[in-house]
């Protein structure tokens, strides 16, 4: 089990992270970035086993410059609710959240080499971070909502890329997805026969089979690029 910090971005903002510290010396560190649910039960278990894998985790709370302590379900309700904080925290000016993603990886970086992974709006944020971010050694986006546009697509990646998306996804359709990988040959694309969300488990969209997958890819990315 973790804990939550504080941590401080560029501009003085502070504002939580939970981290997951691993039982030995850890093999590297991963940010994990949230769902537009908060850093949740589901993102604090997914934090765990990364920890419980070798790492340092920290999942950094990037709506806190909206709002404080979100932490909701999967119901209509919350999806709307996390949909709005999302649109919210889009709508800040540049640099935005991204700087505390910065401060996330500044402070992973004293376990080692640091990759970064994130889920929905998360893996946009990933993406985004992989792109323009320092720090960073490697990325694992997982159906990030929005980073299959023309514009989002047009960023390029300054370390190795893994991604995973659904190919039941009417979030994210197929065909952009097709795209993006054509625009990126240098990134790892994995399309599963799953919906978005496919790796929560807390979710009507959750695939077991897709999910263990995707964790190993990702796993054995992690281990290749961090050491």
């Amino acid at each position: 089990m973790g804990q939550f910090i504080d941590l401080k971005a560029k501009d003085g903002f502070v504002f939580p992270a939970y981290v997951a510290e691993p039982a030995g010396t850890p093999k590297g560190a991963v940010v994990v970035v949230q769902e537009i649910f908060g850093v949740n039960s589901h993102i604090r278990s997914v934090a765990d086993g990364y920890a419980a894998d070798g790492y340092l985790a920290v999942a950094p709370a990037t709506f806190h410059r909206i709002k404080p302590g979100v932490d909701i379900g999967y119901s209509d309700e919350d999806m709307k609710a996390g949909f709005a904080l999302k649109t919210a925290v889009e709508a800040l000016p540049a640099p935005g959240v991204m700087q505390d993603l910065q401060a996330a990886i500044d402070y992973a970086a004293k376990a080692g080499k640091v990759g970064i992974v994130g889920y929905c709006w998360g893996g946009l944020l990933t993406w985004r971070a992989a792109c323009g971010l320092s720090g960073l050694t490697a990325a694992v986006p997982y159906y990030g909502g929005g980073m299959t546009t023309p514009d989002e697509a047009a960023r390029q990646p300054k370390v190795p890329v893994m991604v995973h998306f659904g190919e039941k996804d009417h979030w994210i359709p197929l065909d952009s997805v097709q795209a993006f990988a054509k625009a990126h040959p240098e990134v790892t694309v994995h399309v599963y026969p799953a919906d978005h969300g496919f790796n929560c488990d807390q979710r009507g969209a959750y695939n077991a089979e897709a999910a263990k997958l995707a964790r190993e890819r990702t796993l054995t990315f992690f281990q290749q690029h961090l050491g």
